[in-house]
């Protein structure tokens, strides 16, 4: 289909200028946008106003795409079918598109635009009030007045006659009309403080400084000494330079402030994660600039950041520790004999004794993760593995009965237990005598039978308790103490990871052997803390669109160390002060 669109202007002098061009397309647009076939540069037509289109018999369609609507041969309408032999005129605003076709010749669309109506008299019926206002430039200089006086000096001068005590930051509402000056919503942390813009920002005109966010935050610490981590920033950039010098008459702090990392008024939720440059700026190359250090570079999880290293203990009974990288396999000596996969295989004794026992202790048909390992009320962690609460529905120390009472021996306290089996030597009671069989469950072959060692010159010999294949043995490692028969210490960490945090529940509907290879581990000793390449089949850097989940530094670590007595420490998984630099809320 082809049009012929052809517009007429005119000088300044009168003199007509007529412009012809053809369109190759079966559909017109018109509108005040400049990507229409048919540019009306009129207020009163719309962006996209209408189109044309032929019709199969040869008519010209035209519907209005907006709610504006057009003229018709001087008639309103939405939508027209025009004869193009025997035309018609079309009204936008201040244009008009005649439409006419000559012969065979393609549908002609003049364009063309009427003179504009004179404007109304204000004078007329002595209606006019131009003569009873001031004049507009006067009437725009008191506006502004106004609104210096409204948003500018009366909230200055509430501000610099508010009273002040030194650590009061209670005092909402004493600075007057400032609500205009807020550049956003406060984070949820600092919810309370919306009305009291003046807590953070005591004096007129200046950033907030540090002091202030500590006299709040006093329990947090410096990520390392300020000389030090000025070093390991190393020098800046010419333009860097210019920059903080810019703000350093605008009264803010220089690099290393707490405004440098955390930024508010960036809309309610959490504050919102520190962004990856700022931790690669030290820790991208850093062993160049500290070479002092052991840490290593990290810049990207995705593409540079070193193998996860463990904290365990690498000596049998010792409670030394050691940080290994997860490459080289380490093996942990925490003094307990406790195969994951001879507990969790499907087909074996234990998943035998789970399903007899399922009913009473809640088992299902063999035993999961779930069984011993309880997760903390958060579920970010899980609680540690107690022996009485869950190992000794397989595991029974009990070693008497009286009446209906059973006897157990004490956990945990090898001193305890032995004068406990000695007791039963001095005061053996009945019917428990050398040579009988105990009763029910806790005879041999029984549910809770336990091997205590053969009888010798009492019921139950205590050293064959703490021998390898007695009751203490069978999960612990025994050996001797002063001469007399114990155990090796049980060492057992809570956290395996100085600088990383983890959080279980938001993995919660992944399978625990997806990151721990507890199924498949025949040896106590081996360290079941998944390694690097194990997260990064979902995290990767945080401009890394591929991934599941992209990640920066801040969703692991914690910028600051606790220094508050008794929280957790760089040591720990993290403290509370990381929820001002981490991610999504829960």
């Amino acid at each position: 289909m082809t049009f012929l669109i052809r517009t007429i202007d005119f000088t300044a002098s009168g003199r007509e200028i007529i412009r012809d061009r053809t369109a190759e397309q079966k559909t017109l647009s018109i509108g005040r946008a400049s990507e229409n076939d048919i540019h009306l540069p009129d207020l009163a037509v719309e962006q996209n106003h209408a189109t044309i289109r032929q019709s199969e018999t040869g008519s010209l369609i035209v519907e209005a795409a907006g709610t504006m609507g057009f003229t018709h041969d001087g008639h309103k309408t939405s939508a027209a079918t025009i004869d193009p032999s025997t035309g018609g005129e079309l009204g936008f605003g201040a244009y008009r598109l005649q439409i006419a076709q000559d012969g065979d010749g393609p549908p002609a669309i003049t364009i063309s635009q009427v003179a504009a109506a004179p404007e109304a008299d204000d004078n007329v019926a002595g209606f006019a009030l131009a003569a009873a206002l001031p004049s507009k430039r006067v009437m725009a200089w008191a506006g502004l007045a106004a609104i210096l006086l409204a948003f500018l000096a009366i909230p200055i001068y509430t501000h610099l006659n508010r009273s002040t005590v030194t650590g009061d930051y209670d005092r909402a509402g004493q600075v007057v009309m400032d609500a205009s000056w807020s550049t956003g919503a406060l984070s949820t942390a600092h919810h309370g403080l919306e009305d009291n813009c003046e807590a953070c920002h005591v004096e007129p005109f200046q950033s907030v400084r540090d002091e202030t966010c500590l006299t709040c935050h006093e329990g947090i610490g410096d990520h390392a000494e300020i000389p030090r981590q000025n070093t390991g920033r190393g020098p800046l950039s010419k333009g860097d330079e210019i920059q903080w010098a810019i703000a350093d008459m605008f009264g803010k702090e220089g690099q290393g402030s707490c405004t440098t990392c955390h930024t508010e008024h960036e809309g309610a939720g959490r504050m919102e994660p520190t962004a990856q440059k700022f931790c690669a700026e030290c820790h991208d190359g850093m062993d160049s600039r500290l070479t002092d250090t052991a840490l290593a570079n990290a810049a990207d999880f995705g593409d540079a950041h070193p193998q996860f290293q463990a904290v365990f203990h690498p000596t049998l009974g010792s409670d030394a520790t050691a940080r290994i990288s997860l490459s080289k396999n380490p093996k942990e000596q925490h003094g307990l004999k406790f195969p994951h996969e001879l507990h969790m295989n499907k087909a074996g004794g234990v998943a035998r004794m789970a399903s007899n026992i399922g009913a009473k202790q809640g088992y299902g048909d063999s035993l999961v993760c779930a069984d011993c390992h309880t997760p903390t009320a958060d579920k970010n962690s899980f609680l540690p593995v107690d022996m009485e609460e869950n190992c000794e529905s397989c595991h029974s120390l009990v070693y008497d009965r009286v009446g209906t009472t059973f006897r157990s021996l004490r956990h945990g306290n090898v001193a305890q237990m032995q004068a406990d089996l000695r007791a039963m030597d001095r005061a053996p009671r009945r019917p428990v005598t050398t040579g009988r069989r105990r009763p029910g469950e806790y005879a041999q072959g029984g549910r809770y039978y336990q091997n205590f060692g053969r009888p010798a010159r009492s019921y139950i010999a205590v050293n064959r308790a703490l021998a390898p294949d007695g009751v203490c043995g069978e999960c612990h490692i025994p050996t001797t103490n002063n001469g007399k028969a114990d155990v090796m210490p049980v060492h057992l960490r809570d956290s395996y990871f100085m600088h990383g945090y983890f959080d279980h529940k938001a993995h919660e509907q992944e399978d625990c052997t997806t990151c721990h290879a507890a199924d498949t581990s025949k040896s106590a000793t081996d360290l079941l803390m998944p390694d690097i390449a194990i997260c990064r089949d979902c995290h990767l850097g945080e401009q890394a669109t591929q991934a599941e989940v992209p990640s920066s530094c801040a969703m692991c670590h914690s910028y600051h160390p606790s220094t508050v007595p008794g929280a957790p420490g760089k040591d720990k998984s993290r403290s509370d002060t990381v929820a001002l630099i981490s991610r999504k809320p829960d």
